[in-house]
């Protein structure tokens, strides 16, 4: 997906502040621009997708977590500490063999941040907001992420008061792992739909 930025004039109130604010820092020569991307790199990648790996992996291992999460995900979240903005709700979609889920956000780049950390910069791009709700299947391709003709693709479209949590189907060969070993094969991408998870050893 190409790296484009968008105007943001979609951007949230708290959003708007906090970039005015980086800027201002940046200008003043307080911040130093490469410490704070590579700051900001490691809660996309790392820190942040942890929360929604252990998300992932109970449910995968703990049918009654799983149902939980089907039932009232902000409650089941919550429960393990993982806790959004006041008002953010959270909606757990499951994969299936027979339905793929994706994530976008059409109008800015609402993003479950207490499950997934940063947004990454594709996901807040114009092509991947316009293009994923009109052809998600050749999104997904040029993802690497190949599906059956047969398997439907649901593209949920978040909002500032409804985010949503991809549950990646469980991979083959991983019966009786325990979740703590399974988390790490959970990727950030999966959880926004746009990748699929294999078991590595």
């Amino acid at each position: 997906m190409p790296h484009d930025h968008d105007d943001h004039s979609h951007l949230d109130e708290e959003t708007a502040r906090v970039m005015a604010l980086e800027k201002l820092l940046i200008d003043k020569g307080l911040v130093d621009p490469a410490a704070l991307d590579r700051i900001l790199e490691t809660y996309e990648t790392e820190i942040g997708p942890r929360n929604g790996a252990q998300v992932v992996a109970r449910a995968w291992t703990d049918p009654a977590f799983a149902q939980a999460l089907r039932d009232d995900a902000t409650a089941a979240i919550h429960g393990m500490g993982f806790g959004g903005r006041q008002g953010e709700h959270l909606t757990a979609v499951f994969n299936a063999p027979e339905t793929h889920n994706m994530v976008v956000c059409t109008l800015c780049s609402c993003y479950p941040w207490s499950v997934l950390g940063l947004p990454p910069v594709w996901y807040k791009s114009t092509p991947y907001r316009s293009r994923a709700v009109s052809e998600p299947r050749a999104v997904l391709e040029e993802f690497g992420v190949t599906l059956p003709g047969t398997t439907a693709i649901r593209v949920w479209d978040s909002t500032a008061e409804m985010r949503y949590l991809v549950i990646p189907m469980r991979p083959a060969g991983t019966d009786g792992w325990s979740a703590e070993a399974l988390a790490p094969l959970v990727t950030r991408d999966a959880m926004i739909g746009t990748a699929l998870i294999g078991a590595q050893r």
